[in-house]
């Protein structure tokens, strides 16, 4: 899978990726990541990028030109399976779904925006999505492309050491993820859970189901409402036996 970016501020991403995961799933020919000076896809001496808005106001907007030519460059022998998505507060807010459909592409082209915004030209007729990590704003859509590029990269077969655990990850499942313990079992009387050391995995799997439930509905109960029926029905009676045991 291929990951180019568009930014004007390429400085920014030169060592992001060569640590962890990403680093690992690059050397090993699983990801490959390409970052565009945006600059290099102007023509004039001065290398504009921005000019200020027709109709006036504050702030600057992100020519087209340069982004038409960008995208037009990168995507030129790009397959079907490829998408053009552009960063701004404004887009579909990303989450663990759309970074699972991202992962089954050939190429995700991510273009990093900046002060007011693009021209709107770039996005009628020039982006296929328009992305957002959050409900705030953010100087730039660099570090929102460092977010994607890391949740989708992890995602991808052969990124990590165990597929095992992309699987269990918060949100993969619905859910968000069990607690996790490690040795020693015992640290200044503050002990791991008995079950956890048994030995008997149906029972390990039922405490981790059980601790999911609680761990959802005390931070994030509106996940419940994404689960489909059989789902809500299962947290329904882990949460009733959950409160008759809070009862005995």
């Amino acid at each position: 899978m291929r990951f180019d970016i568009i930014t004007i501020f390429p400085e920014i991403f030169r060592e992001v990726f060569d640590f962890g995961i990403i680093r690992r799933a690059r050397e090993s020919g699983v990801v490959e990541t390409s970052v565009h000076d945006l600059r290099d896809f102007t023509f004039d001496r001065h290398h504009q990028t921005d000019d200020r808005p027709f109709g006036g106001g504050a702030g600057m907007v992100m020519k087209p030109e340069p982004l038409f030519r960008a995208v037009e460059f990168i995507t030129h022998h790009s397959s079907e399976r490829t998408v053009v998505a552009l960063l701004s507060p404004q887009g579909r807010l990303f989450d663990q779904q759309m970074a699972e459909r991202l992962s089954s592409l050939d190429q995700v082209v991510l273009i990093c925006g900046r002060y007011e915004g693009v021209d709107e030209r770039v996005v009628e007729h020039l982006i296929t999505e328009e992305i957002s990590i959050g409900d705030y704003v953010l100087s730039g859509g660099e570090i929102p492309a460092m977010v994607i590029i890391d949740a989708v990269t992890r995602l991808l077969p052969g990124a990590l050491g165990c597929e095992e655990s992309a699987e269990r990850e918060s949100f993969s499942r619905g859910l968000l993820d069990h607690p996790h313990y490690t040795r020693p079992a015992d640290y200044r009387g503050m002990k791991a859970p008995d079950v956890l050391t048994s030995g008997n995995h149906a029972r390990i799997e039922e405490w981790r189901r059980q601790k999911a439930v609680e761990k959802t509905l005390r931070c994030r109960p509106d996940l419940i409402a994404n689960l489909d029926e059989a789902e809500r029905r299962e947290v329904e009676k882990i949460s009733r036996d959950i409160e008759d045991e809070d009862i005995k």
